[in-house]
C-alpha cells in the first residue's frame, strides 16, 4: 500500500463513519423519543419495568443471532465470495443466508413463544417481578411477571422482522451504502412510536393491557425497519431466489464463523441480560439501568458501531488481498478516531448524567427520584464508554481475518467475571443498581484491553506509539472539558433552570475540547474538521 493510497484511506474512513454515525444519532434521538414516551405512559415500577423486559428477550436473541452472522459473519465472506468467485456467487450466498436464516429464526420464535414463562422466570426471577398490579389497571394480570410473559409472546416475531432488517443491512454495507442501513432503526422508531402510541390508547377499550398497544407498536416498527431498505436493495443487485441448499462452500463457513461471533459479537447486549437478571432484584432497576444505557447508546452507536462498521469492509479487502499495511494502517486510524471522541463522551455524560436524564425523562409518571437513580446509573455506565466503542472497533479487526473465536474466548472470560462481580456486589454486600453498572463497565473495559492486547499480538506495528499518544491527549483534554462542563452547570442552574444551564455547560464542553485538542496538535480531530467542512460546502 502506498502512501498516497493510506493518505486516501483515512478520509475515506472518516466519510463513511460520518455518514453512519449521523444517521444513528438520528435513529438514537427518535429511540429516546420513544422511551420518553414509554416513560410518560407507563409507571416504571409495573407497566414499564414488564415491557423493557419483555422487549430485551426477542432484542437480545436478534443481536445475537441476526447481528453476528450479518455484521461479523456475512459480511466478510460475501466480500470475499464477490472478489474470489464473482457476483453471482455472492448473490447466490445472499439469497442463501436470507432464506436460511428466516427459516431458523422462525423456528426460535415459535420455541420462544411457547416456553415464555420459563425463560421469564430463568431470566427474571428477582423478588421485584412479583410486584402486584394496581387492581384498577391490572386488565388480568396478578402481577409484573405475568405480565412480562404475556408482552413477550406477542413481541416475540420481532426477532425475525428485525432479522430480515439485518439481511439487507448486511448487503448495504458490503456495497459501501451505509447511510439507509444505518437510518433504518429510525423508521423502526416511528412505527413503534406512533402505533404504539395509537394502541395505548385504543387496546384498553378492548380489554387489554395499555403496555399492549406498545407492544404491537414494536412488531410495525421492525416490518418498516426492513420494508424501508427494500429498495437499496433492488438498487445494487439482489433479485430474491427462494432456494435453499446447505453444499454452498461460503455458506459452510459462515456456519463455521456463526457460533464464536454470537458470543463475541453480543458481549454487551449479553452484559444488559446479565444486568437484568441482578435488576430484577429490585423495584424500578430495570427502568433505571435501561434508559441509563438507552443514553449511552448515543455514543456507543454514533462512535463505536460507526467506526467499525465503516472500517469492516476496507479491513476485509485488505485481508482478502493479503494487504497487512492497509489493514494495519485502517485499524489504528480507526482506533484513534474512536479514542477522540469516546473519551470526551464519556467524561461529558459523567459530568452531566442527571440533567441529561431528567432533560429526557423526567415528566409524567418518571418522577424526581426516578432522575436521581437513573442519573446515578449513567454515570457507573459512562465510565465504560471507550470501552464499549473499543469493542466494536477491536474486534472487527478479528472479524476481517475471519478469527471468531479469540473474540468469542475473550468474551466467555469477562462474561464470566461479570457475573462473578455482580452476584457478590447485590448479594453479599447489598449494592444497588449502579453496582451493576460500574461491573458492567469494568468488564466490557477489560474485555477491550484483551482483545486490543491480542490483536496487536497477531498482526503488530498498528502505530501503538502515536495510538497512546492520542489516547493520553484524549483524556488530558476530557477530563478538564468535564470538569469545566460540571461547574458551568452547577453555577448556571440557579439563573436559567435545567434545560437552558445543560445547553450552555454542553456548548462549554464542545468549545473546551475543541481548544485543548488543537493546543495539543491532535491531527485526526483537525482531519474530522476538515471533513464536516467539505460536507458543508458540498
Amino acid at each position: 500500500m502506498t502512501k498516497t493510497e493510506k493518505t486516501q484511506e483515512k478520509p475515506s474512513l472518516i466519510r463513511s463513519a460520518g455518514t453512519i454515525s449521523i444517521a444513528v444519532m438520528f435513529s438514537r434521538i427518535l429511540g429516546v423519543v420513544r422511551d420518553s414516551v414509554l416513560a410518560y405512559l407507563l409507571p416504571a415500577k409495573t407497566g414499564l419495568d414488564a415491557f423493557y423486559a419483555a422487549f430485551r428477550i426477542p432484542n437480545l436473541l436478534r443481536d445475537m443471532f441476526a447481528e453476528s452472522v450479518l455484521s461479523n459473519a456475512f459480511v466478510p465472506t460475501f466480500i470475499e465470495a464477490e472478489t474470489k468467485s464473482g457476483k453471482d456467487s455472492a448473490w447466490r450466498l445472499a439469497n442463501l443466508v436470507f432464506n436460511i436464516t428466516t427459516i431458523i429464526l422462525l423456528v426460535i420464535t415459535v420455541i420462544g413463544i411457547i416456553f415464555t414463562p420459563q425463560i421469564v422466570d430463568l431470566v427474571f426471577m428477582g423478588k421485584g417481578f412479583d410486584t402486584p398490579l394496581p387492581e384498577d389497571s391490572s386488565f388480568g394480570f396478578s402481577n409484573k411477571r405475568n405480565l412480562t410473559i404475556y408482552l413477550t409472546r406477542v413481541m416475540f416475531p420481532f426477532l425475525i422482522l428485525v432479522s430480515l432488517s439485518a439481511i439487507a443491512m448486511g448487503l448495504l454495507n458490503s456495497k459501501r451504502h451505509f447511510a439507509i442501513p444505518a437510518l433504518a432503526p429510525s423508521f423502526f422508531n416511528i412505527g413503534s412510536v406512533i402505533v404504539g402510541v395509537i394502541g395505548y390508547y385504543t387496546f384498553p377499550k378492548l380489554g387489554q393491557h395499555p403496555s399492549v398497544g406498545m407492544a404491537v407498536g414494536v412488531l410495525a416498527g421492525g416490518l418498516l425497519q426492513f420494508l424501508v431498505q427494500t429498495p437499496s436493495m433492488y438498487k445494487i443487485g439482489f433479485r430474491y431466489k427462494p432456494i435453499i441448499s446447505f453444499s454452498d462452500l461460503y455458506l459452510r463457513q459462515i456456519f463455521r464463523l456463526i457460533g464464536p461471533a454470537v458470543l463475541s459479537s453480543a458481549i454487551v447486549e449479553i452484559s444488559v441480560l446479565i444486568n437484568s437478571f441482578y435488576a430484577s432484584h429490585g423495584e424500578g432497576w430495570l427502568t433505571w439501568l435501561t434508559l441509563s444505557f438507552r443514553i449511552m447508546y448515543f455514543p456507543i452507536g454514533a462512535l463505536g458501531v460507526a467506526i467499525s462498521t465503516a472500517a469492516l469492509p476496507t479491513l476485509s479487502d485488505a485481508t482478502s488481498q493479503n494487504d497487512l499495511d492497509k489493514y494495519r494502517s485502517t485499524m489504528a486510524h480507526a482506533l484513534k478516531l474512536m479514542f477522540i471522541l469516546a473519551i470526551p463522551a464519556s467524561a461529558g455524560l459523567m459530568a452531566l448524567s442527571q440533567p441529561i436524564i431528567a432533560l429526557l425523562f423526567e415528566r409524567g409518571e418518571f418522577t424526581r427520584y426516578d432522575t436521581i437513580q437513573a442519573g446515578g446509573a449513567l454515570f457507573c455506565y459512562a465510565f465504560g464508554l471507550c470501552g464499549y466503542s473499543g469493542v466494536k472497533v477491536a474486534t472487527s479487526g478479528f472479524y476481517a481475518l475471519k478469527d471468531m473465536r479469540t473474540p468469542a474466548i475473550i468474551s466467555i472470560f469477562t462474561i464470566t467475571i461479570n457475573v462473578i462481580s455482580n452476584y457478590i456486589l447485590i448479594f453479599r454486600f447489598g449494592f444497588d443498581h449502579r453496582s451493576l453498572a460500574i461491573s458492567t463497565a469494568f468488564t466490557i473495559t477489560l474485555n477491550f484491553l484483551l482483545t486490543l492486547g491480542l490483536l496487536w499480538r497477531r498482526v503488530r506495528n498498528f502505530g501503538l506509539a502515536s495510538t497512546i499518544s492520542v489516547l493520553l491527549k484524549s483524556l488530558i483534554s476530557s477530563a478538564f472539558m468535564g470538569f469545566l462542563a460540571y461547574l458551568t452547570f452547577k453555577y448556571s442552574l440557579g439563573f436559567f433552570g435545567n434545560t437552558i444551564s445543560l445547553i450552555i455547560s454542553m456548548i462549554v464542553a464542545i468549545i473546551i475540547l475543541c481548544f485543548a485538542y488543537w493546543l495539543l496538535k491532535v491531527k485526526e480531530f483537525n482531519q474530522i474538521i476538515n471533513a464536516i467542512i467539505t460536507r458543508i460546502k458540498r
